[in-house]
């Protein structure tokens, strides 16, 4: 028998309604702890880009704010959402805000670190726009720091299209 996957998770959306993972199965997703108030911000630019360009091929970017990081991101999710819609154009999907470290980390977290270890072998998240890419199989391909740029993550989702 297969270990478990992403699609073994739910999630809740930024509309509050419960949203099982297996709804992407099949897909490539990168799955990113967004903020709005930190200086990789900037970066919802370069996920909606991908979004857009690599969409029909059946990637999906699923954002999942969170405000553990320095308060940076302190609005209910209506407020993260305008803000994401406004500022960047955000139409991929976002989620509830989140715990991604600790006792309360939201369970989809606690395996992808557990998938796919920090620097030095650390299961922690280390700030803002960490990046988890997972194959269509559900399984965790690879994490990413925050100051990888979503333009340079491409050749790695498009080899898994």
């Amino acid at each position: 028998m297969a270990g478990p996957t992403v699609y073994d998770f739910t999630v809740r959306d930024i509309q509050g309604n419960e949203k099982r993972m297996s709804d992407y199965q099949g897909q490539v997703l990168l799955i990113v702890n967004t903020a709005s108030k930190c200086g990789f911000t900037p970066q919802f630019e370069g996920l909606q880009s991908l979004h857009e360009a690599l969409g029909e091929q059946g990637f999906e970017v699923l954002g999942f704010p969170c405000n553990q990081f320095l308060n940076q991101d302190p609005g209910n999710d209506d407020a993260i959402s305008q803000f994401c819609s406004l500022n960047y154009g955000v139409d991929f999907p976002m989620f509830s805000k989140i715990e991604v470290n600790g006792a309360s980390t939201h369970p989809l977290f606690q395996f992808l670190k557990k998938e796919a270890r920090g620097l030095m072998g650390t299961e922690k998240v280390k700030w803002n726009f960490t990046k988890f890419l997972v194959g269509r199989d559900g399984q965790v391909v690879r994490r990413y720091p925050p100051t990888a740029k979503p333009e340079d993550i491409r050749a790695d989702i498009e080899k898994l299209l």
